[in-house]
């Protein structure tokens, strides 16, 4: 029997590269500049901090490691109590376990799919002696960041946006990450601009970029042998991979647009089926779209399984909505805090939704199949 020639993949949400990057990398080769620090690190961290608005940046290898420093600069000790956003992906609250802090979780309002700042209000009236919050802009949309600033300084807690999805997005004219004590960036492949893995800690306090940047060399004190009086950490970029976010810096808008322009295709496209919602928009902000997303309404016979089979069917790749912190089995015994007695928003936007291919280098073709695909299950 004659096989099938399998279609060219269709991504998620892959890297898109311009030519620039070439020249910055070239230059840290032509230099020998190829450690972590140099030149393209300085850069990038400053031309971060030019764009954003944050302050001060850190470059780093992960954005993970950019909520470690933060949490480290904060202070937590073991036993802790840190909020952190139910509907997220890992990252976000891990480290929480690294410095040996307990994590609480907190639940999505539906507005916008971000920490409810309700359930907020009811997790500190429970814990007053919380010592941080960790807030996510899930898929690049702002958060109800206003009134989690508030009640984190009412409280007298810092807060720590993390901001890896949404690089670009902006509330109220302010981008996000700017709001927190601290903020994180990530330039993880799959990002709307990309290092290969990276990431990056904001924050307007000079003081504490300087000892972040020192925690993540190892914290090496200023003494011609080698001598450490605080334990550190092997955090920092690499000079290379700098140069790969200085070019893609340079396009972040560019593809912010097609990020746009992609949810708005899809929104119109589906606009006719009752049973398909996107995800929200926080109308007090511009979400850069990092990853469309939609639902499918459980009462339609259609489930996320079945689109996303016939989806990989084609080559075409799609992915789950993140699977909630309180629902995975490491976190399971962790208290979750919601403002629903028996029930969880982030549950349910976690069983009826799926995330739609949002690769800017889709071309018309592509979003053809792609709707036409999902469109067939309601016709």
């Amino acid at each position: 029997m004659e096989q099938k020639e399998q279609r060219e993949k269709i991504y998620l949400s892959s890297p898109t590269m311009h030519g620039e990057e070439q020249k910055f990398v070239a230059e840290a080769f032509d230099t020998n500049w190829v450690a972590p620090l140099g030149p393209n690190v300085n850069n990038f961290e400053k031309e971060m901090a030019e764009y954003t608005g944050c302050g001060y940046a850190a470059a780093l290898s992960a954005g993970t490691a950019a909520i470690h420093l933060a949490l480290r600069l904060i202070g937590i000790q073991p036993g802790d109590i840190v909020f952190s956003s139910d509907l997220t992906f890992s990252a976000t609250c891990n480290p929480i376990c690294y410095e040996k802090g307990t994590p609480v979780f907190i639940d999505s309002e539906e507005d916008t799919w971000n920490m409810d700042p309700q359930a907020l209000k009811k997790a500190f009236e429970k814990y007053p002696q919380v010592k941080a919050v960790i807030c996510a802009h899930l898929y690049g949309t702002p958060a109800k960041i206003d009134e989690i600033r508030a009640l984190c300084d009412a409280y007298r807690v810092p807060l720590i946006e993390d901001a890896a999805e949404s690089l670009s997005s902006t509330f109220r004219g302010q981008m996000t990450g700017t709001f927190g004590d601290y903020g994180i960036f990530s330039f993880n492949g799959n990002k709307i601009i990309t290092t290969s893995g990276g990431g990056m800690l904001v924050s307007s306090d000079e003081k504490a970029i300087e000892k972040a940047r020192f925690l993540s060399t190892q914290a090496r004190d200023k003494a011609r042998h080698y001598q450490h009086s605080q334990l550190g950490f092997n955090y920092r970029m690499s000079n290379v991979v700098a140069g790969i976010g200085r070019g893609q810096l340079i396009h972040l808008e560019e593809h912010k647009r097609k990020k746009k322009e992609i949810y708005r295709q899809y929104k119109e496209a589906f606009a006719d089926i009752p049973a398909l919602a996107m995800n929200p928009m926080n109308p007090d902000g511009d979400a850069n779209n990092w990853l469309s997303c939609m639902t499918i309404d459980p009462d339609s016979g259609v489930t996320p399984d079945m689109v996303m089979d016939a989806l990989e069917a084609e080559n075409i790749e799609s992915r789950p909505i993140w699977k909630p912190m309180h629902l995975q089995p490491f976190y399971e015994k962790c208290d979750f805090i919601a403002m629903e007695e028996n029930g969880s928003v982030g549950e349910r936007i976690f069983k009826k939704g799926f995330c739609l291919p949002s690769d800017i280098k889709n071309t018309p073709a592509d979003m053809e199949l792609i709707i036409g695909i999902i469109r067939s299950f309601f016709v």
